[in-house]
């Protein structure tokens, strides 16, 4: 009887042992953050395929930014503005970066609905036609007559009725083909088309891959105050888990931050988890996104998205007869979750 007391007690002691070292050990685990030892599972989309412009993400990953915030991340290409929306509203990914000249039009045009922005990418729209000397396009009007390829999506595509009608131009006589992010410029290089919709920031890859001089036509030379890219989350995410769409952001821009001030090794970062990258190119892409990201003001946080140039914004793509209907900022944008000014 005593050898039986003895060894319930002893197995009573050995329960409660194991169960005090799986204690300590969960907390030894735990992140600083307080998002525990597991990490939530995150799909982001890139903006458009894998370019030195999206470096970004993948420094975040590589460098523990997404960890450190409890995510796993997993880094999709993208395909451009409306796709993403469709991809992130749908539910097969959690967020990515969209247009917002892009997203208005969609929203607003009863295109798309249910996605909020949430930080700014890009302070100044990057969007563009590019092509190389030889085809006979120097200026805007000189599109006239020529056949253009992009995703469907895209908003360089979607804009280029509004970008037409300030820059003069008659945008029926331009012929516009499909294409894939990742072969656009493979189909420039080949003489298919004459311009390829493109970021002003791809042309150190387009003179690499047709061996030829870009020529850009950037939509920011007659449309100043539109925003480039911003983040986006479906608004279904944005209301159930405002804090971990903060921490997501806050993990994404601080490695925007890190690549825009190491465009090298964040170019080598990318090429290292990306097929078919070429790291000079990267680096540069990201050299030349560095102004498109920084805000005129040097003391604005990076990330922060102003409401007065949202509808600025609106307006000019009112007046341009580009939107159906008309919207205010606070219905594509949740200031309450973007960094504060």
């Amino acid at each position: 009887m005593r050898r039986l007391t003895r060894t319930v007690a002893a197995a009573t002691m050995a329960t409660a042992l194991a169960m005090v070292s799986a204690c300590s050990s969960g907390s030894d685990d735990a992140d600083d953050n307080g998002v525990g030892s597991s990490l939530e599972q995150v799909t982001y989309l890139t903006s458009f395929g894998n370019f030195g412009r999206d470096a970004y993400a993948w420094v975040a990953k590589e460098k523990g930014y997404f960890k450190d915030a409890g995510f796993e991340v997993e880094i999709k290409p993208g395909q451009g503005t409306g796709s993403i929306i469709q991809t992130v509203v749908g539910g097969q990914a959690h967020f990515g970066p969209i247009d917002l000249t892009g997203g208005l039009l969609q929203f607003g045009n009863g295109e798309a609905k249910d996605f909020v922005a949430v930080a700014a990418i890009q302070q100044r729209t990057m969007a563009a036609i590019a092509t190389v000397e030889g085809t006979g396009i120097n200026t805007p009007k000189d599109l006239e007559g020529k056949k253009l390829a992009d995703t469907p999506g895209s908003v360089v595509r979607n804009l280029f009725p509004t970008y037409a009608r300030l820059a003069g131009i008659d945008y029926t006589k331009v012929t516009w083909v499909n294409g894939e992010a990742q072969t656009l410029m493979g189909t420039l290089a080949s003489g298919s088309v004459d311009g390829i919709g493109q970021f002003v920031v791809g042309q150190p890859t387009i003179e690499t891959v047709t061996k030829k001089k870009a020529v850009m036509l950037p939509y920011s030379n007659v449309m100043q105050d539109l925003y480039g890219n911003v983040l986006i989350t479906s608004k279904q995410i944005a209301t159930e888990k405002p804090e971990m769409v903060k921490r997501f952001s806050a993990a994404l821009l601080k490695g925007l931050e890190y690549a825009l001030a190491n465009p090298q090794e964040a170019a080598e970062i990318l090429a290292k988890n990306a097929e078919a990258v070429n790291p000079a190119a990267a680096a540069a892409e990201l050299e030349l996104m560095a102004g498109y990201v920084r805000s005129s003001n040097s003391g604005t946080a990076l990330g922060t998205l102003d409401s007065g140039r949202v509808a600025k914004s609106i307006a000019i793509l009112r007046g341009a007869g580009a939107l159906k209907s008309d919207l205010t900022p606070e219905q594509i944008i949740d200031f309450s979750l973007a960094p504060a000014a």
